[in-house]
């Protein structure tokens, strides 16, 4: 690993941190309380025990990193497919495929607002062709004097022209991305208490199960732990019926669900922390109609994930992995992956395709999963009625 730390500061210059960077997430002092609903953020982990964050990241890191990657370039002749580079099926050259690494990307952006990588290689050109992306806690931008930066990663000074730094939520005059966790640390600490408070309701007998009265007799405290004591041997154990005297009377307490597991609190913390991330992750997990996913209408719900959800994080990964090819080269994500749709749907698609010559047969058999025929790459020609059949003769 000395690669990434290869070069130290240079001497006789003084440094100070950047005061936005110095954490991701706000302390309890600085939002005048002694805690977020008395749990620790400190690390952007501890959110993704809301289940509607986790339910989010793994949504959006999920579907894009299992869509095909298209590379395009740019002619007169408009947009043609060309081959993947090598590197950028592996970016990260540890082995495990671009798919891991865009899974980091997105993981570091939706929970800080920024991924910090070091640049372990470049092309001839200078663009990036390996990049090995770090925890973002790890990393610390410092503020020069003469207004320039360096990096200090794992507790080490690195240059910042070894360093890989893109964000998302900018603000002007910051290096650093906002963090969507820091940002609204109160409102996902609000929905842990909520479901911590329910798990102890049932854990530690937040109530009584019941009461147990005597309405003729003043009862002292030991009295009270001999009757009760009583009670409970003659109850456990055996299903005989129990005899009380004059003046007893037992009460069942029974707490509604939506006050003992607090699932009205819990449904709109986990409501506002899917609004975190944009109205579409709300809609889909259906806290916006107060339903469920359901799968009754799977292309729209698939149309609705894409559009309003997925597809921002996926133009700023295409714009991403662009900058990584020579121009006018680019990549696109195949969003078609993500858009199923039923049978008779697709093949009336295709059909139109065929028909208006935007697509030719081999195309459509390989969007089906077909192997290419011979007569598969001539557009299809307009269709002609045959000739009219000779008139019969006279006589």
């Amino acid at each position: 690993m000395s690669l990434l730390f290869g070069r130290s500061a240079r001497p006789g210059r003084e440094h100070r941190a950047a005061a936005f960077s110095e954490r991701p997430i706000p302390g309890p002092a600085e939002t005048g309380s002694t805690s977020y609903a008395a749990i620790d953020l400190s690390r952007a982990e501890a959110s993704l025990q809301q289940v509607a964050i986790w339910a989010c990241i793994d949504l959006t890191c999920s579907a894009i990193e299992t869509m095909p990657i298209d590379c395009f370039r740019n002619t007169s002749d408009g947009p043609k497919s060309i081959t993947t580079p090598g590197y950028l099926l592996d970016l990260g050259g540890e082995g495990h495929g671009t798919g891991d690494w865009l899974w980091q990307a997105l993981y570091s952006w939706m929970t800080r607002g920024n991924q910090v990588g070091t640049v372990l290689a470049r092309s001839p050109a200078g663009t990036p062709t390996q990049v090995v992306l770090h925890h973002p806690d790890d990393v610390r931008p410092l503020r020069l004097d003469d207004g320039t930066y360096e990096w200090l990663i794992n507790g080490r000074r690195v240059d910042a022209s070894s360093v890989w730094h893109k964000r998302v939520f900018p603000v002007p005059g910051h290096l650093m991305g906002l963090s969507p966790i820091g940002m609204h640390a109160l409102t996902i600490g609000t929905g842990l208490a909520a479901a911590r408070f329910g798990a102890a309701w049932f854990e530690d007998g937040g109530h009584p199960s019941a009461l147990l009265t005597n309405t003729e007799t003043a009862l002292d405290q030991q009295q009270a732990a001999t009757v009760k004591a009583r009670f409970l041997a003659a109850l456990r154990g055996t299903r005989e019926p129990v005899v009380m005297g004059k003046g007893w009377k037992y009460e069942a307490i029974s707490v509604p669900a939506n006050e003992s597991q607090f699932l009205e609190t819990m449904g709109y913390s986990s409501a506002e922390c899917c609004r975190i991330y944009g109205p579409g992750y709300a809609d889909v997990f259906g806290y916006e109609t107060g339903g469920s996913l359901t799968y009754s209408n799977v292309e729209q719900r698939s149309l609705d994930l894409l559009t309003y959800a997925i597809n921002p994080w996926l133009v700023r990964l295409e714009r991403l992995l662009s900058s990584l090819l020579p121009q006018p080269q680019y990549v696109r994500f195949n969003r078609d992956s993500l858009v199923r749709t039923d049978l008779l749907t697709r093949y009336r698609a295709h059909e139109i395709a065929l028909r208006n010559q935007w697509a030719v047969v081999n195309e459509v058999r390989v969007l089906e999963d077909s192997g290419p025929v011979p007569w598969g790459d001539q557009p299809n020609g307009p269709t002609t009625a045959p000739p009219p059949a000779p008139a019969p003769e006279e006589g």
